[in-house]
């Protein structure tokens, strides 16, 4: 028998178990996503999609990583085989993989994938150390190439070896293929190793670090909130103890002292966690630091971590996240930078970090009962989560900005969706949320039940008086009504119902938080007290008090009691603050929760020279029954186009929501609309004119070495209708190109094009690069997660670890054995500066 799956979404989301006396009485628990079963028409097909598509594929792109699990088993058996090749996150994908798995085989049995996910779990069993020690790379011994990130031994190099953060997945994946299937095989690892990892780090064990206890917290945060799930499965107090010691550790006995990656606030490491009033560093590691935090504050009733909470949070939503939920808008640090900086072309807003926004909101929902965080959940996941996965569930993006020219790279090397990644965080993080989404959707106390997101479905509370059945009916996210039937009732008792009115629906904001407000009121209809919204009880409309952004109903319920909900959604504008530049005289148009951008597979003209003035009134709304965007809501508006010198075209601009945009071909898309014709025609993009000189150390006759920067974009790699360098016929032949710029600039990422006529000129074997300073030529400080990337098609994109200024670069190439080297286009980008 299954253990019970109510304990399931416990692990999955927070839940609390100890409240703060200031939230009122009750425990507010979320109801289980297995118990609610979708039937609406926006969620249940990307979970049709999940199964079918983005986790069997997710899990064919992770077979290096279960390969690598496979030889380090062997190693420990003694069985000869290949070792390893050294990576430190990349068992990290899998495990969240399988997680995403592991939830599927809750909604629907799936004996095949079951099978496999068995096949997998004996590998991990077998690739760990007899005293719980896993890391394939120090296990084995391959680490030894990587020292510079890995250390020369197990937990060496904590601040970014990622040895906890793999475990710390590990531990999520084992607890929720235990509450899946009822088996405990891959649970009993996880819990081997953290027994092995409180030894190590609080107690000494003589094996490693000298017996001295290794007390040091993650570079990367991830294990903290792992340890939370492993409490709540087994009710092991050492888990949550763990957990609360790394939070107390962090920022106290080990604070890095150097820059980029290894700057003190990187890794939220500057401060004491309780001493933190503002969200900095890498987005990811702090969403996950500060949502471990609300699960201690609420389990172990830490109310020191109060403070730090709201102070946080609200430096979040006033000052750094971008309208669509995104968070980290900055490259180089994949992270939060100066307040009020929120590029849009060059934001970065990884979509991990929007996954950590989600989470970090749906805790401290369940934390207050306060729905402005569920606000900001829902405005994250339906904008920035979503964008990050294809429609068809096999593209994805790791970086999300807000507008696009079309040509310059910003996903990684793409000028759009990717279908995998080198770090591949980002798809591995889609495949394991989408499935917990109907978790979002109910919590309750003993006599209450929260409805905190909308979506068609049934599901059956537990209450104190007895089981509530309820079925919601809704086209949410494009339809305004949302209806709420009681099916069943026990007995006729009394509870309260509580909905949530979303900050969209206000004549004020879109969403919490001072960044973003609407231009005008709402337009049209409604009571201006209730921000429009109507609740109506067996056809009669009710006046209900709103508290904490839930209107509630409290009665002795009966069967068939209906409610009805309505939330007005007409398209409204939105400004930002002055103080966000890149965003000033310009307008963003939403519906719902939904936030919309204009991409040029829809106009037939370029959608960055578009302005609306004061005078573009009205819109109309169009619901494509186009393959590809079929059932999306489109809308459309009187614009003008700047076509320069003062001349002005009237068009229509078509928009789309943000979460559907580069699903036919890569173009142009913005999501923030000029408002003057003089803003549109700076949106224009402008030939690179960066460099001064370009000297190869050979360069093939008839060509030029120039040709490199001359912002011809390629098709492909054979792409032989634009000018390129190569060094045929130097066969076999190491090379390097020398690049002097006009001027010294901070550089924010440097993106290489290979040339490969599948013959005598290849992709290079490897490459590398150089930065001139006064020493000479240094080598480029690469960014933890980069790569020197050898792929075709598409653009090879570095970043620096540490701040970089220089006026001159070297690329350094190893050609393949018997072949030359060629390179259609290069691309420095400087930091905060459109190219």
């Amino acid at each position: 028998m299954k253990p019970s799956l109510y304990v399931l979404v416990l692990a999955v989301f927070c839940s609390c178990n100890d409240t703060d006396p200031s939230m009122g009485d009750g425990r507010l628990t979320p109801v289980p996503f297995n118990e609610v079963k979708l039937n609406d028409s926006f969620w249940l097909p990307r979970l049709k999609i999940q199964k079918q598509t983005l986790v069997p594929f997710a899990l064919e792109n992770v077979q290096p990583a279960v390969n690598n699990l496979r030889k380090t088993a062997n190693f420990l058996k003694g069985v000869p085989d290949r070792l390893p090749f050294p990576h430190r996150y990349v068992a990290s994908d899998l495990y969240k993989v399988m997680e995403g798995a592991a939830y599927l085989l809750t909604v629907e049995p799936d004996t095949a994938l079951e099978r496999r996910m068995d096949e997998i779990i004996d590998l991990v069993a077998d690739a760990q150390q007899e005293d719980g020690y896993h890391y394939e790379s120090h296990v084995t011994g391959v680490s030894a190439s990587q020292i510079d990130v890995m250390g020369d031994k197990p937990y060496s190099y904590v601040v970014h070896s990622h040895e906890l953060y793999n475990m710390g997945h590990m531990y999520e994946g084992a607890a929720a293929y235990f509450l899946a299937t009822g088996k405990d095989k891959w649970l009993k690892v996880a819990e081997k190793n953290a027994r092995h990892i409180d030894r190590v780090f609080f107690r000494g064990d003589p094996n490693y670090n000298n017996g001295v206890p290794v007390n040091q917290a993650p570079g990367h945060e991830e294990i903290e909130l792992a340890l939370v799930k492993l409490h709540r499965l087994t009710g092991d107090t050492l888990y949550l103890g763990m957990a609360k010691r790394f939070l107390d550790i962090r920022g106290v006995t080990y604070r890095p002292a150097g820059e980029g990656v290894l700057a003190p606030d990187y890794a939220q490491q500057h401060l004491p966690v309780r001493e933190q009033t503002k969200a900095v560093g890498h987005a990811v590691r702090a969403t996950y630091l500060y949502a471990a935090m609300a699960d201690v504050f609420a389990l172990a009733g830490d109310l020191s971590l109060r403070p730090a909470l709201d102070s946080i949070w609200n430096n979040i939503v006033d000052t750094r996240m971008h309208v669509t939920g995104g968070l980290g808008a900055v490259h180089g640090i994949e992270g939060f930078g100066p307040e009020y900086l929120l590029p849009n072309r060059e934001a970065y807003n990884e979509t991990c970090a929007a996954v950590g926004n989600v989470l970090f909101n749906h805790r401290l929902f369940l934390m207050t009962k306060d729905a402005k965080y569920m606000d900001v959940a829902e405005i994250a996941l339906f904008n920035n989560v979503l964008a990050g996965v294809s429609l068809s569930g096999d593209r994805f993006f790791y970086v999300n900005p807000l507008e696009a020219d079309g040509r310059t790279p910003f996903n990684h090397g793409r000028r759009g969706r990717a279908p995998w990644f080198g770090t591949a965080c980002c798809p591995s993080n889609m495949a394991r949320l989408v499935p917990q989404v109907p978790g979002l959707m109910y919590a309750r106390t003993d006599d209450e039940v929260y409805c905190a997101f909308y979506a068609a479905g049934e599901v059956t509370v537990p209450l104190k008086g007895g089981d509530v059945k309820i079925r919601q009916r809704t086209a949410y996210p494009y339809d305004e009504t949302v209806e709420l039937i009681l099916d069943s009732v026990s007995r006729r008792q009394p509870f309260t119902l509580r909905l949530r009115i979303p900050t969209w629906t206000s004549d004020e904001r879109f969403v919490p938080g001072k960044l973003y407000r609407y231009t005008t009121a709402r337009d049209g209809g409604g009571d201006s007290r209730d921000g429009g919204w109507e609740l109506r009880l067996n056809g009669e409309r009710q006046h209900a008090e709103l508290r904490n952004g839930f209107v509630s109903l409290r009665r002795n319920w009966k069967p068939g009691d209906r409610i009805t909900l309505r939330l007005p959604m007409p398209l409204r504008r939105v400004v930002a603050d002055e103080r966000v530049e890149a965003d000033r005289d310009r307008l963003c148009f939403v519906r719902g929760p939904l936030v919309y951008c204009a991409e040029s597979a829809d106009n037939d003209f370029p959608v960055r020279q578009a302005f609306i003035d004061e005078s573009g009134e009205g819109f109309r709304r169009r619901v494509s029954r186009d393959g590809t965007t079929w059932g999306i809501e489109f809308v459309a508006l009187s614009a003008k186009l700047a076509r320069g010198d003062g001349v002005t075209e009237d068009v229509t601009l078509t928009m789309l929501p943000y979460y559907a945009w580069n699903n036919r071909g890569d173009g142009a898309m913005t999501v923030w609309i000029p408002r003057t014709a003089a803003v549109a025609e700076k949106s224009v993009a402008v030939v690179n004119k960066m460099f001064e000189s370009i000297d190869a150390s050979h360069t093939n006759d008839g060509e030029d070495a120039a040709a490199i920067a001359d912002n011809r974009e390629p098709s492909d790699s054979f792409d032989e209708s634009i000018p390129r360098w190569t060094s045929w016929a130097r066969r076999g032949e190491k090379q390097s190109i020398e690049m002097k710029l006009k001027r010294a600039v901070d550089i924010e990422s440097f993106s290489v094009y290979w040339y490969d006529d599948r013959g005598g000129v290849r992709v290079p074997e490897s490459w590398a690069l150089d930065r001139w300073t006064e020493e000479g030529w240094k080598p480029f400080p690469l960014y933890v997660t980069d790569s020197y990337s050898t792929f075709k098609d598409q653009y090879n994109m570095v970043h620096p670890g540490k701040p970089v200024r220089t006026d001159k670069l070297r690329l350094r190439m190893t050609p393949r054995r018997d072949a030359a080297i060629g390179i259609l286009e290069v691309k420095v980008s400087e930091t905060g500066v459109q190219p």
